[in-house]
């Protein structure tokens, strides 16, 4: 014999009750079936009786509103045959509830025991229409009424149950009715025959208490979700069913949240080792989530993830309370005699502090009754102060196979570390079935995303990335994502969503990420202006997991932004120099920022574009190397230059080419003027620890003044040709001498320099072709030889795997 419970979704309309007929046709074992009212209904018929209490005339309106609601459910649930008796019936019910309502309102209150009375309309209504549907269909059902057989005690509102009782009269009733049963959910009376209701959950109380008396072999409670789910879907898109859960699981997860099952739903069935099955009724076929003594059908670590939003947190403390016997008790008591719940206790070993959640309502006489009992150690100053802190939620992981795996609370803490989640307490048992944590409220999403994408999604990682500047570099970046992606999901189970861009005009956020493939159009299409704090504002809001922030412009207040972007634990890529290579202050700055709040600010195409400098240095000097000079061509397009420049073609012209070919910037004094290298240098120099300002940097220019001060591009190349027999000259006695003409930077001795020089064959910058950069490393493991690192340094292409390259760094940190 099965129980069967029916929430007030699945008995909303007329076409839900009948999907829900058709489910109890099907269950052929079923006995007893266990109904909530209308959705909706029970809301609407508390607030009639507030609004009656208060002598607002409005209550009529709501009653007359519930009235039609179910006369209309008769019309399209009941034949003409029966559909008048059915109507008077309803009319009579909904007669009394007016009377009752009128009363409420001639003497102006509405206490609890007339709040269970009127909200006990909800369930006689619908269940005596569903029961009259059964019948209509060809199924022998009868409507029972739980107030003849539950029994509680006169705490209206969540009445206690007499289950030697109740117990008694349910098993009596069912021997005397052998036919299906249509059961009222959440109410019951007292002795006296005052009706009462059974609290929170209460219709899935009602079915666990007549599945207890009937020994039931299951109890089924439907609703509108499959199961048990691994987090609350409406904020964790990829939650999914569990399998199998224990009661203590299922009770743990229902403590903290879970809506699905009511702790004291499973008391009457655990104690007769009832299993319960959680399904959906709007998917009948999918087998739902089992709850029974044990859960060894999965081998999951954690079962569930879930919340308690809205809480205070109050924080006694003092150096009086250490050793002291007693404190804990006083405490406890005080909050017992307000009739405080406590939600969740944290006390650390010193004795010096405890702290406790509790609904944010009644933070303030909580505060007030503990500081009436601590008067006397306020005064004296053993315990310093009560201190109340609100807009707080707590976050709880629970399963119980977590006790027989080590690593569980540092995956818990790293997750939400990792994602700038600050924990303001903790809790675990000794038996480790759940760790609860609190943390502010705006963080609540975020961290459940963040925990059950460890615990659950843990072969698939989502990065989030906010990309500004999409430009030659950006647009190449996303090109190369775009092909990318669905390789990184096959090979490395990496989901990277773009989810905000912007240009220099406009700006556009998708929440659920932009398709790639359009990317361009959806940006012409925005209608938001670009607002650099407006982009970051809104890029913060979103408080996505796994954040990372790209920075593909050359501008200079953007990157004196990154700070505040970092300090939201949002990591930075950027090929923009400018951060870094500014002043020494603001670089340290950043870097001691993103180590605080635990991410990552890289920056590796600030040099060489896609070339591993950045990295490799890292490694030496993490690894104990120190490194004692550097020698370096760091500019593609000087590098490109120098290398096509033969003393044939006029030097001019070969400037020119490179500018063709997108080398150089609009304008290439931008490059010949060697401060771009200069930045470089600089960055490389403190990347070895070195404290350096660009001011420092000596750049000897090669350029005649001229060319210099022209007062526009083309006066540029008119002023270069005049320089070309200049360098013309330059070749051929460098030549003659079997050298090249190479712009080296250095850095010796704490010093940083940059200029032309012609080196011989056995330099190693001699043999350079294209583009390339390239940079000797002379160190203390490499004193004689140097590392040297040699590749294509300039192109949108290779830059754009740069920012590529250290998206995956970020991706193996999260």
């Amino acid at each position: 014999m099965k129980v069967l419970k029916f929430g007030g979704s699945s008995v909303q309309t007329a076409e839900r009750i009948k999907n829900v007929i058709e489910i109890i046709r099907e269950e052929k074992s079923a006995r007893a079936v266990v109904c909530s009212a209308l959705g909706g209904i029970t809301d609407q018929l508390i607030q009639t009786g507030q609004l009656a209490a208060n002598q607002n005339p409005i209550y009529l309106s709501i009653w007359s509103e519930i009235q039609d609601r179910h006369l209309v459910l008769i019309e399209e649930l009941i034949h003409e045959s029966e559909k008048e008796e059915i109507i008077q019936a309803i009319k009579t019910k909904l007669l009394e509830l007016e009377n009752v309502l009128r009363g409420v309102f001639l003497l102006r209150e509405f206490n609890a025991r007339a709040s269970d009375y009127v909200s006990s309309f909800g369930e006689r209504l619908s269940c005596y229409i569903i029961a009259a549907a059964c019948r209509e269909r060809g199924i022998q059902a009868e409507y029972l009424d739980t107030r003849k057989v539950i029994i509680t005690n006169e705490d209206y509102g969540v009445a206690q149950v007499n289950f030697s009782l109740s117990n008694e009269n349910i098993q009596k009733y069912f021997l005397e009715h052998p036919n299906l049963q249509i059961i009222t959910g959440f109410i019951a009376s007292t002795p006296k025959g005052i009706t009462s209701t059974l609290g929170r959950g209460g219709s899935d109380y009602t079915a666990s208490i007549f599945a207890a008396a009937l020994m039931a072999e299951e109890l089924e409670i439907w609703t509108d979700v499959d199961g048990v789910m691994t987090a609350d879907p409406r904020k964790v898109s990829k939650a999914f069913s569990i399998e199998r859960l224990s009661y203590e699981e299922a009770m743990e997860l229902s403590h903290f949240g879970a809506k699905v099952i009511y702790g004291p739903t499973m008391a009457p069935v655990l104690q007769k080792d009832i299993p319960i099955r959680i399904r959906n009724t709007f998917n009948p076929a999918f087998p739902g989530t089992l709850v029974s003594a044990d859960s060894n059908g999965t081998k999951r670590i954690v079962k569930g993830i879930t919340s308690v939003g809205k809480v205070a947190m109050v924080n006694v403390w003092g150096g009086g309370m250490v050793g002291i016997s007693g404190v804990s008790a006083r405490l406890f008591g005080a909050l017992a005699r307000e009739k405080v719940n406590v939600i969740l206790i944290s006390q650390a070993s010193s004795e010096h502090s405890i702290c406790f959640a509790i609904k944010p309502e009644d933070a303030q006489r909580a505060k007030e009754a503990l500081e009436q009992e601590f008067d006397r150690e306020l005064s004296e100053g053993s315990i310093y102060r009560v201190e109340v802190t609100e807009n707080l939620c707590i976050i709880a992981a629970v399963g119980e196979n977590m006790h027989h795996s080590s690593g569980v609370a540092a995956k818990f803490f790293t997750a939400l570390g990792k994602n700038g989640i600050n924990i303001r307490g903790i809790a675990q048992g000794s038996s480790e079935l759940n760790i609860s944590v609190v943390i502010q409220q705006e963080d609540e999403v975020k961290a459940l995303r963040t925990v059950h994408q460890a615990f659950f999604l843990s072969d698939i990682k989502t990065i989030h990335l906010f990309v500004v500047g999409v430009g030659l570099i950006g647009g190449t970046f996303l090109k190369q994502l775009s092909e990318q992606q669905q390789y990184l999901l096959d090979e490395y189970k990496l989901e990277v969503k773009v989810i905000g861009l912007s240009n220099s005009k406009k700006q556009l956020f998708m929440p659920e990420g932009i398709t790639l493939k359009y990317w361009q159009e959806h940006l012409s299409e925005a209608l938001e202006s670009a607002d650099i704090d407006q982009f970051i504002w809104q890029m913060t809001q979103l408080n996505l997991i796994n954040s990372v922030f790209i920075d593909n412009t050359a501008s200079a207040k953007i990157a004196h932004v990154y700070e505040k972007i970092l300090q939201r634990s949002i990591s930075i890529i950027t090929p923009n120099k400018i951060a870094s290579s500014s002043s020494q202050e603001l670089y340290q700055t950043l870097k001691k920022t993103a180590k605080k709040h635990n991410v990552l600010y890289l920056y590796e195409t600030n040099v060489g574009a896609s070339l591993p400098v950045l990295s490799t240095l890292k490694d030496l000097i993490d690894s104990g190397d120190r490194i004692l000079k550097i020698e370096a061509i760091l500019s593609g397009t000087l590098s490109y230059i120098f290398n096509t420049f033969d003393g044939k073609t006029p030097f001019s012209q070969v400037v020119r080419k490179a500018k063709e070919l997108g080398y150089t910037e609009p304008d290439p004094r931008e490059d010949l003027n060697g401060s771009d290298v200069g930045r470089k240098i600089l960055i490389l120099a403190r990347e070895c620890g070195y404290t350096l300002e660009f001011e420092e940097v000596e750049i000897k220019a090669f350029l005649p003044e001229n060319c210099m001060q022209a007062a526009s591009v083309d006066d540029f190349f008119k002023e270069l040709s005049k320089s070309d027999d200049y360098f013309k000259e330059m070749h051929r006695q460098v030549a003659a001498e079997g050298k090249v003409l190479r712009y080296i930077a250095r850095f010796e001795n704490h010093k940083a320099e940059i200029s032309l020089q012609a080196v011989d064959q056995n330099h190693p910058f001699y043999i350079m072709q294209g583009s390339d950069n390239i940079l000797a490393f002379t160190s203390l493991r490499y004193p004689e030889r140097p590392l040297v690192i040699k590749g294509s340094g300039a192109g949108a292409e290779v830059t754009a795997a740069g920012v590529f390259a250290d998206l995956m760094r970020v991706a193996n940190y999260l």
